[in-house]
């Protein structure tokens, strides 16, 4: 039996290791956990709250890191174009 067991937790693992997407999705449900557990204990927030705020922060996080990610772009470009041209 252990070998099943060992040969199904081989195969989860190199499913994890091989798809960025689930990996992406277990980070993000346990980022979701802990941020419930931390709220309730620091503020002492009802779980209900608690699980408002992690799931909504992570949200805007993503938003604003996909703002600051296509603007970074766009400047680190602009800087690269100006540099290919002003050698001309």
């Amino acid at each position: 039996m252990s070998e099943i067991k060992n040969g199904f937790f081989n195969l989860v693992i190199g499913f994890i290791d091989s798809n960025s997407a689930m990996l992406a999705a277990i980070y993000t449900a346990g980022h979701i956990i802990i941020a419930m557990i931390c709220i309730k204990t620091i503020t002492g927030a009802s779980m209900d709250l608690a699980a408002i705020d992690a799931i909504v922060e992570p949200m805007i996080n993503g938003v604003w890191f996909y703002v600051l990610h296509k603007t970074y772009n766009k400047v680190i470009a602009t800087k690269n174009i100006a540099k290919e041209y002003s050698y001309a």
